[in-house]
C-alpha cells in the first residue's frame, strides 16, 4: 500500500507537470511582442503579480519556513524564472512610460518581499509561526488573484458568449486547482488548500457556464490575447485579458 508521503509526492509530481504548463500559456502573446518589437496593449500587472506570488511560495515552501514543501519550490521557482522571462521581453520593448511603471511596481515588490523575508526570518523562530505569516499573506494575495477570474466569467454571463474564455485553459485550471488541494489534504496544509480549493471551485464553475453558454456563442474569429496564468503554489487561476 502507498504511503501518505508517496501518496502526496505523486500528487505534486503531477501538479508541478500541470502547472509548468500553465506557466507556458502566454508565451505566444510574447512571442508576438517578440516579433512586432511592441507591446502594443499589452499590459504587464498580470505578470507582476504572478512573480509576487511565485516568491511568497517560494520563500513558503524553503525548509527555514515550512519544512518538507519542496515541491512548491521547484514549480514557483520554475515559475519566478518565466514569470522574469516574460517581464525581460516586456522591458525590452515597453515604451519609456510604460517601463518605468512597470519598474516601479516590481521595485515596490523587491521591497515587500525584502521586508517579510527579514521581518519572519528575525522575528518569527519557530516553524509554526513563520508557516502561519507567510502562509497568511500567500492566502490573501492568492485569494485576490483568484478574483480574477470573475470578470471574464461575468463577461461570458453578460453577453452570453464563451468565445473570452477558453475550454482548455477554464479545464486544465479546474484540474490544477483539484490537484493542489489534493496535495495539501493528504498532510494537512491550511495555506496550499485555501487558494488552491478556490482555484478548482472557479475552474468548476467557468466549466459550467461554458458548457451552458457554448451553443450560444456567436461563431466568429476574435483577436484575443491568450491568457495569462497567476500562480498559487503550483495550482493557480488564469486569468484573460482582451485585446483592443
Amino acid at each position: 500500500m502507498i504511503s501518505p508521503d508517496a501518496a502526496r509526492n505523486v500528487v505534486g509530481i503531477i501538479g508541478n507537470v500541470i502547472s509548468f504548463g500553465l506557466f507556458l500559456s502566454p508565451a505566444p502573446t510574447f512571442w508576438r511582442i517578440y516579433k512586432a518589437r511592441d507591446v502594443e496593449e499589452f499590459k504587464p500587472d498580470p505578470y507582476l503579480a504572478t512573480l509576487l506570488n511565485c516568491a511568497l511560495w517560494v520563500f513558503y515552501g524553503i525548509p527555514v519556513v515550512h519544512p518538507n514543501s519542496i515541491l512548491v519550490v521547484t514549480i514557483n521557482g520554475i515559475g519566478l524564472v518565466i514569470e522574469g522571462i516574460y517581464l525581460t521581453i516586456f522591458f525590452i520593448y515597453a515604451d519609456a512610460k510604460k517601463r518605468k511603471k512597470a519598474f516601479a511596481i516590481l521595485f515596490v515588490e523587491i521591497l515587500f518581499m525584502v521586508a517579510v523575508v527579514l521581518g519572519v526570518i528575525l522575528g518569527a523562530h519557530t516553524h509554526e509561526k513563520r508557516s502561519m505569516i507567510v502562509g497568511i499573506l500567500c492566502v490573501i494575495f492568492g485569494s485576490v488573484m483568484y478574483a480574477s477570474p470573475l470578470t471574464i466569467m461575468g463577461k461570458v454571463i453578460k453577453t452570453k458568449s464563451v468565445e473570452y474564455m477558453p475550454f482548455l485553459l477554464s479545464l486544465v485550471n479546474f484540474l490544477n486547482g483539484c490537484c493542489w488541494t489534493a496535495y495539501a489534504l493528504i498532510r494537512f496544509d491550511l495555506y496550499v488548500t485555501i487558494p488552491n480549493a478556490l482555484g478548482a471551485f472557479f475552474g468548476l464553475i467557468q466549466l459550467i457556464l461554458y458548457f451552458w453558454y457554448y451553443k450560444s456563442t456567436p461563431k466568429k474569429e476574435k483577436n484575443v490575447e491568450l491568457p495569462t496564468v497567476s500562480r498559487n503554489v503550483g495550482g493557480g487561476n488564469v486569468t484573460v485579458s482582451v485585446e483592443r
